[in-house]
């Protein structure tokens, strides 16, 4: 039945069925059909799943980033890094880099990084003698990121799944992120090392542009700060960074008009409403998971094989590439961690270094076609057929992101470090 099920599930996949209920057929087939399980019971599963109090954190880092789209904040951001980098070669690229890394550590979206981000700075780029397609290119392979670098709704998730604390999630993926930053600095400066240079900005330019987004600057510290110290928990955190979104677009910059808000809200909900749709038809997984034991059973035949733990990283990373070229982040996780994390704990692998290659490889999807969501994306906000984008995203944009991902199953410090200083 489970082999009947998997198999329906891939048809209507490939049919074009929405994914939500691909989960809630396949499911529904395995758990109230085939094992009679109550529906009641699955009802109070699905309820059970989207009630959880780390799962509070998601809508509200979505609304902060949404809140500085519509009040400008991302705009200065922009300006601020352009005048510290535009007079290098490659310096645009640079500072779309710089730009998505910050952003990255308040949105929790990567697609809200490509669409803020992207949108200012795709344009200029073309203007200053970058394509389209390759400044849409880079844009999409520079916006994983920001599902290592906190605050990440893929944190928030994961942990929902695997019980690890949130905070720790979150720190988990720091240096990995702004590693990731930098050699991807390297690769876009190199790639764009022909392309004109914008003229040197002025000490009074830079000091001004500074000054200008300094309020946005210290937003992250005190989200970061907040959870690294102990001082707030990630879902306070997320509401704190909601309330200074406010303060500033409305009261600082005094750009958020009340339409913005309007705007604001309403993309929080349509967001919101995708995901927790996933979150609750992944619940008919789970609960058909729990009920055949399937976790339980593979972790015993892996372990009876005498799997390595750096043979199961690879591995996992490899189903986690795969899956990744035809579902989205979400579904992705929700089908392969509830399987993997239980083998992990029973080869020792620390969960948050299994938290970081998840991030990785399940990012690579987002460039990598049929279902490439970030390529199209960046391509829809260039206005560039996608075509287009992802050839300049193969092959040096993924090797590269893949070769950093064998960086972090390596050298399992890169995920563990800032963790295991929290208090």
């Amino acid at each position: 039945m489970l082999i009947f099920a998997i198999a329906i599930g891939f048809f209507l996949l490939v049919v074009g069925v929405p994914i939500f209920m691909v989960f809630v057929i396949t499911g529904g087939l395995i758990t109230g059909v085939y094992l009679g399980v109550p529906w009641s019971s699955i009802a109070q599963q699905v309820l059970d799943s989207l009630t959880k109090y780390m799962l509070l954190a998601i809508p509200l880092y979505i609304l902060a980033a949404n809140i500085m789209v519509q009040g400008g904040l991302s705009q200065r951001l922009v300006n601020m890094f352009i005048s510290f980098v535009r007079h290098y070669k490659g310096g645009l690229g640079l500072a779309l880099v710089m730009s998505i890394a910050l952003f990255s550590a308040i949105s929790g979206s990567i697609l809200a990084s490509i669409v803020a981000i992207g949108g200012i700075m795709i344009p200029i780029m073309v203007k200053h003698g970058y394509s389209k397609a390759f400044a849409a290119a880079m844009c999409a392979a520079v916006a994983g990121i920001d599902a290592l670098i906190p605050p990440s709704n893929i944190a928030i998730i994961y942990s929902a799944i695997t019980g690890v604390s949130v905070g720790k999630t979150f720190m988990a993926g720091l240096i990995p992120g702004f590693f990731q930053a930098a050699v991807l600095v390297a690769v876009s400066v190199f790639m764009s090392r022909d392309v004109g240079v914008m003229p040197r900005a002025s000490w009074k330019e830079r000091w001004q542009a500074t000054c200008r987004a300094l309020p946005v600057l210290g937003m992250p510290v005190m989200i970061l700060g907040g959870i690294y110290t102990g001082v707030f928990s990630p879902v306070e955190a997320a509401a704190v960074a909601c309330v200074y979104a406010l303060i500033v677009s409305g009261f600082i910059y005094r750009e958020l008009t009340p339409y913005g808000l309007w705007e604001a809200l309403k993309l929080t909900v349509e967001t919101t409403a995708i995901i927790f749709g996933l979150i609750a038809a992944a619940s008919f997984l789970s609960v058909a998971l729990a009920y055949t034991r399937v976790p339980q059973k593979i972790t015993e035949v892996i372990l009876g094989l005498g799997v390595n733990p750096l043979l199961f990283v690879f591995a996992a990373a490899l189903v986690w590439l795969i899956l990744g070229t035809f579902l989205e982040a979400i579904p992705n996780i929700y089908l392969t961690v509830p399987i993997a994390f239980p083998i992990a704990m029973a080869l020792q692998i620390d969960l948050l270094q299994l938290y970081v290659i998840c991030c990785v490889f399940v990012g690579i999807g987002l460039i990598t076609p049929p279902v490439c969501v970030g390529a199209y994306t960046s391509a829809a906000v260039a206005n560039e057929p996608p075509e287009r984008v992802i050839r300049h995203l193969f092959p040096v944009y993924t090797i590269v992101l893949v070769a950093c991902g064998i960086v972090y199953m390596l050298i399992p410090q890169f995920s563990t470090w800032i963790p295991g200083m929290m208090k």
